[in-house]
């Protein structure tokens, strides 16, 4: 059975750009935007830091409730949180309707701007990073429909996904 996309996923490491270049691409798309951790953060009116207090597991739990009920939409663009990956049902969730976009940023790139005292999952170590970096990396990859390298102006990236999209599917 062919997929048919009607929202385009991001997901990738934290500081990846990916409510960045989602803001702007849900634009250039005319589609709406949500990013899941601010989706979250409002249905729980406090922050994923003060979220994470309750543990990962609770974060998680709650991430998993947003991803469904997000991917029942049409006509967005989603950005997701880094960690989104470690429950595959997110991903079979997401994939429902949307065609998923990994962004492919350099680590070095990611230390370089990533303030990590805005991270629940980093601010106690910042070698974390990498750590994180190394299990996630090939998990993005095998969970994405296409990867795209975000080394260039967001601009830029942003007109490779377009160009992306719109060669392979001609529009979505």
């Amino acid at each position: 059975m062919k997929r048919v996309y009607k929202n385009v996923v991001l997901i990738g490491m934290p500081g990846s750009g990916k409510t960045t270049l989602g803001k702007i691409l849900a634009g250039e798309l005319d589609k709406s935007f949500i990013d899941i951790d601010e989706y979250i953060e409002k249905q729980q009116e406090c922050t994923i830091s003060e979220i994470f207090k309750s543990g990962e597991e609770f974060f998680r739990d709650l991430e998993s409730r947003a991803v469904a009920q997000v991917s029942k939409r049409e006509d967005i663009v989603i950005s997701t949180g880094g960690g989104v990956i470690k429950n595959k049902k997110n991903i079979l969730n997401l994939s429902k309707k949307g065609l998923i976009i990994f962004i492919d940023r350099p680590l070095e790139n990611i230390i370089g701007d990533l303030d990590i005292n805005c991270r629940p999952l980093l601010k106690n170590n910042a070698g974390e990073i990498e750590k994180i970096f190394e299990y996630r990396y090939p998990v993005y990859r095998d969970c994405c429909d296409f990867s795209v390298k975000n080394v260039d102006t967001i601009e830029n990236v942003v007109g490779n996904i377009i160009e992306l999209i719109t060669s392979i599917y001609g529009f979505i």
